[in-house]
């Protein structure tokens, strides 16, 4: 399975993701450092929020198969411009949680995650599990290797 790694603003549901990707009971957990296990890496939401914090998100990219931006259905606005796929070297996948809020607007938010240069966009409801055996198969899908002319030409797009 690749592993993953979860960026978001705080209470965007990364925590409850983690749990329901692998299959726990879901419980509210702060998350107070970046926590890292086999096939998931689990950040605060505080690294998204701050310029300080925030060259974080670059370095544990690294340590990633896939990077995934993860953003509710209800979020009042958006932190990740469209600029930020340039520090990632990793295919960048986009997640909608909640998205059974009354208050989503999905569309707004496939829109920003579009802009932010995600190649697949998933939406799952942590509690219902809605979505989160589509994303389990993409995640143990193959990663596939690029060639040195490939990768090149990758990085020439952004």
């Amino acid at each position: 399975m690749k592993k993953i790694f979860l960026m978001g603003r705080s209470e965007a549901g990364k925590t409850s993701l983690t749990q329901a990707l692998k299959g726990e009971e879901l419980h509210y957990i702060k998350t107070q450092y970046t926590n890292s296990n086999d096939d998931t890496i689990d950040s605060p939401g505080e690294y998204a929020e701050s310029k300080r914090f925030s060259v974080g998100l670059a370095c544990f990219s690294f340590e990633a198969d896939v990077v995934a931006i993860v953003q509710a259905a209800d979020e009042p606005f958006n932190l990740f411009g469209a600029s930020c796929r340039s520090f990632i070297l990793r295919p960048l996948i986009g997640i909608i949680t909640k998205i059974d809020s009354p208050y989503a607007n999905i569309p707004m938010v496939r829109q920003w995650l579009i802009n932010a240069g995600c190649e697949r966009i998933f939406m799952v409801n942590n509690v219902t599990r809605e979505g989160i055996d589509e994303l389990m198969e993409y995640l143990q899908e193959d990663t596939p290797k690029l060639t040195l002319e490939q990768a090149k030409f990758k990085q020439s797009l952004v």
